[in-house]
């Protein structure tokens, strides 16, 4: 079995020192680089530190050879098993949709390389646990690119919580509603087979992992979903109601047929409140009895490169990342339960 980069290990005192993991760059290859790699996580796996971008494979050869050269990525191929066999290659980012993510996690971690995979992590959240399993029997870390446990807007949310701004955490509540998207617009994401739901799989994993981050695990769970467009088979709209392991309760509503926008999540506690947005870059907001204040963060150009220096780094032996296989899985569990009944999977 293997542990962290294939070639070394961390030393003892897990320091930066000398040691030959530190030194061994991590050095991945990308299994389906479509739109996603482009701006938000290609060019980070290039650009964070002791990490390097070698090779990339996609189906269609023309296109695999464009993103290569586009991206001056040295290798290129249209199967992905030759890419996790590449000597060359000793960590894999499976940025495919979620149907094949399962595939391709076993298949690198049988090679003994650490996996790096899109989000949502998996169709069902068997699937997730089966990877989860698979990687810890074969020694490999699984990272999933739920990329805000990482963002600093984010991590500011986390400190404003942490340090007791707003008191105890008591509540939260989330909304995000867009307006229904032009049809043949939608492709895989509405595709239950393939996504393993709709935009819920999709944009609110995203939140319900943060959530997750901040206030730990969900205890309790219950929701329902409909479709009310009829513009796809999946469903549209998505309500929530949870309770944290921590006493914290929260609900949510993910609406893809509305007429409005609203994207925000609120955070209340004893003695104040937090108010953020999931995907803009509206300022967070703090309520105490002191007044409001607000904090504006710009993301990054690549977004998902401060969650992939962490993972960079644990793999040379220089910390942790804080996205797991672990904790994705849970975030699968929590959207398996509130679209169970209209999937009508399981008991």
């Amino acid at each position: 079995m293997s542990e962290g980069i294939p070639e070394s290990r961390p030393t003892k005192e897990g320091n930066r020192g000398d040691s030959d993991q530190v030194k061994t760059p991590v050095r991945w290859g990308i299994i389906g680089c479509g739109n996603v790699t482009e701006v938000k996580s290609g060019p980070a796996l290039q650009m964070a530190e002791g990490s390097e971008l070698v090779a990339v494979m996609r189906r269609d050869a023309a296109l695999a050879a464009d993103y290569a050269r586009r991206h001056e990525v040295p290798h290129w191929y249209t199967d992905a098993d030759a890419l996790i066999e590449d000597p060359r290659v000793n960590a894999v980012y499976v940025a495919t949709p979620p149907s094949s993510h399962k595939e391709y996690t076993m298949k690198a971690a049988k090679a003994g390389k650490p996996v790096y995979v899109e989000k949502p992590m998996a169709v069902t959240p068997d699937a997730a646990r089966e990877m989860v399993e698979f990687c810890e029997h074969h020694g490999v870390p699984l990272f999933v690119a739920y990329y805000r446990r990482a963002l600093p807007r984010f991590l500011h949310v986390k400190e404003l919580l942490d340090s007791g701004r707003i008191g105890t955490p008591r509540a939260v509540t989330t909304q995000l509603w867009q307006p229904p998207r032009p049809a043949g617009s939608d492709g895989w994401r509405v595709d239950p087979e393939v996504a393993g739901g709709g935009y819920f799989m999709d944009l609110a994993s995203h939140t319900l992992d943060f959530l997750d981050y901040l206030l730990g695990p969900v205890a309790e769970v219950a929701g329902h979903a409909h479709n009310q467009t009829g513009l796809y088979s999946a469903e549209d709209v998505t309500s929530a109601s949870f309770r944290y392991a921590s006493g914290v309760l929260g609900s949510g509503v993910w609406s893809f047929a509305a007429g409005t926008r609203r994207d925000v999540t609120e955070l209340v506690g004893s003695a104040g409140s937090i108010r953020f947005s999931s995907f803009t870059t509206e300022p967070i907001e703090l309520e105490t009895e002191e007044g409001v204040e607000q904090f504006a963060f710009e993301n990054p150009t690549h977004i998902q490169q401060p969650l992939i220096q962490t993972i960079v780094d644990e793999l040379r032996g220089l910390g942790a990342g804080p996205s797991t296989g672990r904790s994705a899985l849970r975030t699968s569990q929590v959207l398996d339960a509130v679209l169970k009944a209209y999937y009508h999977r399981g008991a």
